[in-house]
């Protein structure tokens, strides 16, 4: 665990970037950025001893921004929702300014996503699989560009960088599980890929603290390119069924050929560069629900 570092934290107020900086402000000066389009959220990193800082990335002026940090966690992102220039402009152009002004930190890492990967099928993608846009063809290739801008960037005047490419994150902050649970939960069928099952690595929120720290303390230069999800593969099916055991609904699937294919990623570099993952996806699922619905009476399963 880092201690006694100057840490900046982009898009703080977001589901993975929030837990890494509450986890490290204890022990460290820690910065949190973000736009703050809702002003409270302002207020929730100050009570966990996080220093907010109103920033655009987008933006070419970081006159307001310390360039003396040690570490650097970047998860702001645009989703991908506009034009494919503005989201280029944030996710690849303004990240390699970003890693520029940062030059002095010891670690940098960029948030990409296993989004950009071609599907291969029935196995599992590696790091060096290609590039595709399997489904929001904005966000995929502006990642895409992100890995080659802040890559080159990082090369040129070295900087040590991790990028991870984020797989299936879950927990009580949110994911793509809890997305799902709550479709359950209204009746609503969880739309999936018809190259079945679908298998992912979904990483809950403990372990991916966890790992996002270590990402920085490996930066490298060249940079480390690293798959970033749980150690243990499940498959959508298998995790909403099981889900379905511990609240009393079935779940209801549906297949459609324009769905998200399956993201299932080898983490046999993960293990090495940046360890295992320690919940297991049955405990992670129940502390999830636990969590979110506190209200429901879970039921014991058999799975």
């Amino acid at each position: 665990m880092l201690e006694g570092e100057k840490i900046l934290i982009t898009g703080a107020t977001g589901k993975i970037a929030f837990l890494i900086a509450r986890a490290l402000a204890p022990r460290n000066e820690v910065w949190g950025a973000a736009r703050f389009t809702n002003p409270s959220l302002w207020e929730r990193l100050e009570s966990v001893g996080v220093l907010p800082l109103k920033l655009d990335i987008s933006s070419d002026d970081f006159d307001g921004l310390p360039g003396d940090f040690t570490h650097v966690f970047h998860a702001a992102v645009s989703p991908g929702e506009g034009d494919w220039r503005s989201t280029v402009e944030v996710n690849a152009q303004a990240s390699g300014r970003l890693l520029f002004h940062c030059r002095g930190a010891r670690g940098f890492v960029y948030c990409s996503t296993g989004s950009i990967y071609q599907y291969q099928g029935r196995r599992p993608l590696t790091e060096a699989d290609p590039p595709g846009v399997p489904l929001r063809a904005n966000y995929s290739f502006s990642k895409i560009a992100g890995e080659e801008v802040t890559s080159w960037v990082a090369r040129h005047f070295e900087i040590p960088l991790t990028i991870i490419r984020i797989c299936s994150t879950y927990g009580p902050e949110g994911g793509a599980p809890c997305d799902r649970l709550e479709q359950m939960l209204r009746g609503i069928p969880i739309r999936l890929h018809p190259d079945k099952p679908n298998n992912f690595n979904p990483i809950y929120e403990d372990d991916y603290v966890e790992l996002g720290i270590r990402a920085m303390e490996v930066a490298g230069v060249p940079p480390v390119v690293v798959n970033w999800a749980g150690s243990e593969t499940v498959s959508v099916e298998d995790y909403s069924t099981y889900m379905g055991e511990l609240i009393g609904v079935e779940p209801m699937f549906e297949y459609d050929g324009t769905a998200h294919t399956p993201l299932w990623p080898d983490v046999t570099l993960m293990h090495r560069i940046l360890g295992r993952t320690n919940v297991h996806w049955r405990d992670g699922f129940r502390r999830m629900i636990e969590a979110r619905h506190p209200e429901l009476s879970l039921r014991d399963s058999i799975g």
